[in-house]
């Protein structure tokens, strides 16, 4: 069993999707693989079968192998809460809260969970496909590190170093990271890949040369820019900066980009609507006055991201915007801001206290209790669908005796009396497309009926593609068998 581990001269250079499309080739080609990340930080999360949590990105990459998701793809999950703190997941798990200090002292220690991990998915695959986090060469976070060379050098794993063309200086870049690196570390990178690229391959063909030249090690390829990424589930930051402005479309969907905005990937299979302009509303900007539907999405601290929306003003558009007759859809964090009260008496979150939210919906929340984590299927706006929930904190009031869904006997979210709030703890709700039909229509618009599991898996297979014509995939899995 075989096992081959791409890390980055910098963060976004483009690993996790280039670990999703090497999956699908591997797949392709009759292996058996599996993606791994030792480490994530992350607010974009996804339920595994086995009743945890992981990374996104490692879900997809589960997707890309034809396998469920298990949360051995990604042993050691943060996500960042308010005051420079993030929550520890374990083996999917939650195991507190980490501040920027104690990190450090505690990674170390969880090295050994990350092995554990990596020797079940490699007893149960011909190649692991491992992702890096950040960059090796980040020196200053070397000692006990787990997310790059730390492990590399703990499970012995060849290194692919992937670079990032297309934001300049990948040269230096790569020949950079050969320089500050220990010698130990550089000896695990085996191969480079250049990632995209735009334009004709030949101009950059003396660079690839001088790159070889002047690290010792061998190309592996140039990726060219992978227009399929546009199709699959967004990673973090990276949406955030992709905003639609179509004068054709009929309906304005807004959605304000709070600090600690989770699961925005909720919003993804809008993108497959003609009908649909999709805005991502940052800070500093207003809420357009043409929106149909404002949706606030999940938050990993509702009561800091509540108290932020205020700060921008956006709580003052949304309401305005409910008042001229438009439509708002809250779903997990965003349905507890749509409520009268968020209270958080155990600090789960921060300091012990409580917020007002908008009061769109007659509904109270309390964060406590244990965390739900679990797949569900239901029936909504006369439509069935499927999704998961991934939340702290129970909500009760009047509202809730309309819920938005049913769930297998039992009721989710809830819905004003003017029909026009409402509000799910549901995720992954607009992958289907009949429920996607149905909101639209209450807009008075309509879908497509365009399939989105249908075009992540097209996406993937593109990328795959590209990458048996553009990348060394031969190289790779020598490198992985040897």
């Amino acid at each position: 069993m075989g096992a081959i581990m791409l890390q980055g001269t910098g963060s976004d250079v483009g690993k996790s999707v280039l670990v999703a499309g090497l999956c699908r080739a591997l797949v392709r080609r009759g292996y058996r693989v599996r993606p791994f990340k030792p480490q994530n930080m992350s607010n974009n999360a996804a339920v595994t079968t086995d009743g945890g949590e992981i990374g996104r990105a490692q879900a997809l990459q589960a997707i890309a192998c034809g396998v469920a998701p298990h949360t051995d793809m990604n042993p050691v999950l943060l996500k960042p809460q308010a005051d420079r703190t993030s929550q520890l997941i374990v083996h999917g798990q939650a195991r507190g809260t980490l501040g920027s200090g104690n990190f450090r002292a505690v990674r170390g220690e969880l090295l050994g969970a990350v092995l554990e991990s990596y020797a079940r998915l490699k007893a149960q695959c011909d190649i692991v496909v491992v992702e890096g986090a950040g960059s090796p060469a980040e020196i200053n976070l070397r000692a006990g590190d787990i997310a790059n060379m730390g492990f590399a050098r703990a499970a012995n794993v060849p290194v692919i170093l992937v670079g990032d063309i297309d934001r300049g200086g990948v040269i230096a870049a790569m020949v950079g990271t050969r320089t500050v690196i220990d010698p130990d570390d550089a000896a695990m990178i085996r191969g480079f890949l250049i990632n995209k690229f735009r334009g004709d391959p030949a101009l950059f063909e003396d660079g690839y040369r001088q790159i070889e030249t002047l690290s010792g090690w061998h190309g592996l390829g140039v990726v060219p820019w992978l227009d399929a990424v546009a199709r699959l589930p967004s990673e973090d930051a990276v949406v955030l900066e992709r905003r639609s402005f179509s004068t054709q479309a009929p309906l304005v969907i807004a959605c304000p980009v709070l600090p600690r905005i989770s699961n925005f990937d909720d919003l993804d299979p809008l993108k497959l609507e003609p009908a649909v302009d999709l805005r991502m509303i940052g800070p500093g900007q207003p809420i357009p006055a043409e929106t149909t539907l404002v949706i606030l999405p999940g938050s990993k601290a509702t009561v800091a991201d509540m108290r932020a929306l205020v700060a921008q003003g956006w709580d003052i558009d949304i309401r305005a915007h409910h008042r001229r007759g438009g439509a708002v859809l809250g779903i997990c964090g965003g349905y507890q801001m749509l409520g009268r009260r968020i209270d958080d008496p155990d600090g789960l979150e921060g300091p012990p206290g409580a917020i007002n939210g908008l009061g769109l919906l007659n509904v109270e929340t309390v964060l406590s209790g244990k965390k739900t984590l679990e797949a569900v299927r239901g029936r909504a706006l006369e439509a069935d669908f499927s999704g998961y929930e991934m939340h702290m904190g129970r909500t009760d009031g009047p509202d809730c005796a309309r819920p938005f869904a049913m769930l297998d006997g039992h009721s989710d979210g809830a819905i004003s009396r003017d029909g026009r709030v409402m509000g799910s703890y549901v995720h992954g709700l607009l992958n289907d497309s009949a429920l996607r039909d149905a909101l639209l229509k209450r807009l008075g618009g309509q879908s497509a009926g365009e399939d989105y599991d249908r075009s992540v898996e097209d996406a993937l297979d593109e990328i795959a593609a590209l990458l048996e014509t553009h990348a060394d995939i031969d190289a790779m899995v020598a490198l992985a068998m040897g």
